[in-house]
């Protein structure tokens, strides 16, 4: 008594009896609690001490559940997180709220986030997610009990079932009867409460972030790494303009007709500004194909599922998300998502990987919740053309997979000529899928500020596990037999990275290559896609 409890104390099992069924322990909420007064096996509860991660909301008295095998109680020991243990009954531990079945389920790897939960929770915390490992852990093991149970009642049915075979009187063949029907009843409710659980698992798991890299910066933007810089901020000695200004001289942007047509943030592309999104475009695909990058032109329209799969969130409130009244489809954001559905639910020869894409592609989003000077123009609009690349790889070539990914960018934006740093962005700024990302700030002089123009993600086998993409690895394995079989499918990992969004390019290259008269100098390497153009200057007067 007094002692504290191992948190994953009792990965075994055994049959439950009279409904009953004692458990042993893991905690609600993450880290510290405080040590119950006594505990000898029969605790109540245990109270979630105060920490600067935690909010003093979540510090309460919360049940702990987890199974431990009939006549081994809980090893109690002060090396252990203080936890506590009770009994509950099988219909209270079974017991869930009706629960919508989702659409898909992902392939998440319940037992590591079980035997890791304070760490997992912790990096939810680190990234701002709205996950409540604990309770994952709790519906895990409540699923795994029932499992159990289930199977057990499988074997219990095979079992009367088998006895009904041969001659029997009239009154021993009515009994096995009647407990065969009871014992399809039975399974049928135990059934029934295991697929609720199941659904409740996977939507409380599928909130779990991906982990974080170790050399990832904790915190807000503010504390983003600098990892490299490139050029420097160009001095003028002449008033500089913004994009919005020399776009409309230049009769390049029209927003006004944009608006009127579809609504506020949409606008036309005209003149040279729709050949510079055109030279844009073709200019990196041919960059990024010499590299050994396959081109794809993909659907503008998903699945709203395979959005999901990838990390995105088209059925939240304040969703960044276009969907389709009355269709199961949505606007992509981005070519990220139809080049990971490309391979979803394949399994692909470890011989074929890395594979590269890169597709041209339009992307919608709502933009909700943003406004003000940082929105203004280009910047942040529902709709553009962007060239995004998307790698396909195995756990171990992902790392430097990604460094090739941020790396090309570098290259194409040194050689268009502009100024920019490259960023290891910190946790908070980490979406779901992300294991590390960096991004490239550019600097806009005429906003006055760097600007966000491209981005490289490690996604690791997040989005494969809910994709459903493996590989099967070179070579053979034994099994216990010393048979020679196939080595078992893995999950792949994935990586995306921005290679040109169109909007955000084309505001560099309009706010640092203006000049006085108030034309624009062409970058060299686009001239060739512009008909030789050096110079953008407004459209000759009819």
């Amino acid at each position: 008594g007094g002692g504290l409890i191992r948190p994953y104390e009792a990965a075994l099992r055994t049959r439950i009896k009279d409904g009953v069924q004692v458990t042993s322990t893991i905690p609600m909420r993450p880290p510290e609690w405080e040590r119950p007064a006594a505990c000898d096996g029969k605790c109540q509860g245990g109270r979630l001490a105060s920490s600067d991660t935690l909010s003093t909301q979540r510090a309460q008295t919360l049940p702990v559940r987890m199974s431990y095998p009939r006549g081994l109680p809980p090893v109690c020991s002060d090396r252990y997180s203080a936890v506590t243990c009770r009994a509950v009954s099988t219909e209270v531990m079974a017991e869930t709220t009706e629960t919508a079945a989702p659409e898909w389920k992902a392939n998440i790897d319940f037992k590591a986030i079980r035997e890791n939960f304070e760490a997992v929770q912790k990096n939810a915390d680190n990234r701002k997610a709205a996950a409540d490992v604990a309770k994952v852990v709790d519906l895990y093991n409540q699923y795994l009990e029932l499992k159990y149970q289930s199977d057990e009642l499988r074997q219990e049915r095979n079992q009367a079932a088998a006895k009904m075979k041969g001659k029997m009187d009239a009154d021993v063949r009515a009994a096995l009867v009647a407990e065969g029907k009871a014992l399809k009843e039975k399974g049928a409710a135990l059934d029934e409460k295991l697929s609720a659980l199941e659904n409740a698992l996977q939507i409380e798991g599928q909130k779990v972030p991906n982990k974080t890299h170790p050399d990832v910066p904790i915190g807000g933007e503010e504390n983003a790494n600098l990892r490299s810089e490139v050029g420097q901020q160009r001095k003028f000695d002449f008033p500089v303009q913004d994009h919005l200004a020399l776009g409309e001289k230049l009769k390049l942007l029209n927003f006004e007709d944009g608006a009127a047509v579809a609504g506020n943030k949409f606008y036309y592309l005209q003149n040279a500004g729709a050949l510079l999104e055109l030279a844009l475009v073709n200019w990196t695909m041919n960059k990024v194909v010499a590299k050994g990058y396959t081109p794809y032109m993909t659907p503008d329209l998903v699945r709203a599922t395979v959005l999901e799969k990838c990390g995105f969130q088209p059925r939240m409130a304040n969703t960044q998300v276009y969907s389709v009244e009355g269709m199961d489809l949505c606007l992509a954001g981005t070519a990220e998502i139809p080049l990971g559905g490309l391979y979803m639910d394949k399994v692909i020869d470890e011989a074929d990987l890395p594979i590269r894409m890169a597709a041209f592609g339009h992307c919608f989003r709502t933009e909700a919740g943003a406004a003000g000077s940082a929105s203004k123009g280009l910047y942040r609009v529902h709709q553009f053309s962007k060239v995004e690349t998307f790698v396909i790889s195995t756990p171990e070539q992902s790392d430097a997979l990604h460094e090739e990914l941020i790396s090309m960018e570098e290259q194409l934006f040194a050689e268009l000529g502009l100024h920019f740093k490259v960023l290891d962005m910190p946790s908070h700024d980490l979406g779901a899928p992300a294991y590390r990302k960096f991004d490239i700030e550019c600097w806009m002089p005429g906003m006055e500020r760097y600007g966000e123009i491209s981005s490289a993600s490690n996604c690791t086998d997040y989005q494969a596990r809910r994709l459903n993409i493996r590989y099967r690895p070179k070579g053979t394995e034994k099994d216990k037999k010393g048979k020679v079989k196939k080595a078992p499918l893995q999950f792949t990992h994935t990586l995306n990275a921005t290679a040109c969004a169109v909007p955000r390019m084309i505001i560099a290259i309009l706010e640092n290559f203006q000049q006085e008269d108030g034309s624009v100098i062409v970058p060299e390497v686009l001239r060739p896609y512009l008909g030789g153009m050096e110079k953008i200057e407004p459209p000759a007067q009819k």
